[in-house]
Formats: C-alpha cells, structure tokens, sequence
C-alpha cells in the first residue's frame, strides 16, 4: 500500500499571481503532483477552461455542495464561493500521490485545521504598489473592486503568520523553485518517512 500523499497548499492575497506560479509548476513538474482544481461561483474570464482553471457553478449549486459536505473548504470573497471538492482530494492521497491547492487565504485556514500535517505556503508580493499593478493589468476589475482587493489583501497579509513558509513572488520562474526547494525539503522530513524505517527494522529478522 502505497504512503498517503502529502498535501501542499498555496495561498496569497487576490492579485498576487498563485495562478501563473501553480501554471509554471505544472508545466516545470507535472508529474511530481496532482493539481486540485477548485470550485467557484465567479464568472469565468477570458481564456479560463471550466474544470481545468476552475469548476465554474452557479451559486445553488455550490451552496447543495456545502450542505452535502461535499467540500473540504470554502471561502465567500468579493461576492463569490470558492473551495475544494473534498472528493478529490482524499483519493489521490490515499492513492499516495501529492496534492497541490491554490485557494484564498480563508480557506487555507479551514484546510489547516482538518489537515494540520499540510504544506502551506503563503505567496506574497514585493510590496503593495506591485499587487495593485498586477490587479489593474487584469483589466476585469472597476476602481471600487481594486480598492476592495487590496484592502482585503492588507489583512490577509497579516495572516502570514499561520503558514509555514512565505515566498515572494517577484519573478514567477524564482517564486517557483522556491516552493519545489520547500517540496522536495519536506518530503524528507523525519516525521514522513519514519514509517518506512520502522517497518524496514522490523523486517530484519536477528
């Protein structure tokens, strides 16, 4: 039987570019992880693929997969659910593969307290005035839904401190080995693979 996978949790202010940096570690190393796509209610922007970029549903049904438990954690942000099908996400790491989320910052939360031996890492920009630039080159927000996002993303920084790890995101390619350096680190923590010497000493017969 294989060993449960681990779970690694991205996160960061709206804005920050978690999705470009999770596109960048796909195309880098597809086959080390299995992306979790999430669920949404907001609409879908130009480009965006239903079931690759998100699961894009209408707010009953989103709301029919709450009260079903069917999510492993949910967020509402700027008017809109988000979260992660719980279904998923336990039967590829019983199957002992790795778990990548991308999810906002509230979420990670719910998800720490159900899965405390996870990864999580919080993606953070240089400064402010780089967040706001990013969110404007969007070009899908008006000036009242910027200043709400970066107003939230103020207090979601502060929220840093319940994570394991804070990686800038200045350049996508270095934000990206960063957080497959704290990967690949902490496949190799003890408390991982002590299981597997145990169970190699006990197979040597005296």
């Amino acid at each position: 039987m294989a060993n449960r996978g681990m779970l690694i949790v991205l996160s960061g202010p709206s804005g920050v570019g978690k999705g470009t940096v999770r596109q960048a570690m796909l195309k880098d190393k597809p086959q080390d992880f299995k992306y979790s796509v999430s669920m949404t209610t907001r609409k879908m922007r130009p480009g965006e693929v239903d079931g690759v970029d998100y699961f894009f549903r209408t707010k009953a049904e989103f709301e029919s997969e709450i009260a079903n438990d069917g999510m492993l954690e949910f967020a509402k942000y700027v008017d809109n659910y988000y979260g992660t099908p719980l279904k998923y996400v336990n039967d590829t790491l019983a199957q002992g593969v790795d778990v990548f989320l991308e999810i906002e910052v509230n979420g990670a939360m719910q998800v720490r307290e159900k899965c405390p031996d996870g990864v999580f890492i919080f993606l953070t920009p240089p400064d402010l005035m780089a967040l706001r630039d990013r969110i404007v080159k969007r070009g899908t927000d008006d000036e009242a839904t910027i200043a709400k996002r970066l107003n939230k993303a103020r207090e979601e920084i502060k929220m840093m401190q319940n994570y394991d790890y804070a990686v800038v995101n200045d350049k996508v390619d270095l934000a990206v080995k960063r957080i497959e350096k704290i990967i690949e680190s902490e496949h190799l923590r003890v408390p991982r693979v002590i299981d597997n010497y145990k169970k190699m000493i006990g197979a040597v017969k005296k």
